[in-house]
């Protein structure tokens, strides 16, 4: 397997981190409370990893 090039890499990290700056901003603005977001964050994982769980 060939190795990521550190350029992509960077920016794939700024990429997931804007995306989640954004999500946080626009829950905030929507009045959503951080708690809400967190549990969509816990059923999305938990959900990502019963999907892609391979037997």
């Amino acid at each position: 397997m060939q190795q990521m090039p550190l350029p992509h890499f960077l920016a794939m990290i700024l990429a997931v981190i804007a995306a989640a700056g954004l999500t946080i901003f626009l829950a905030v603005q929507a009045g959503l409370p951080m708690a809400a977001l967190g549990l969509g964050a816990l059923i999305g994982a938990g959900l990502m990893r019963v999907l892609a769980r391979v037997e």
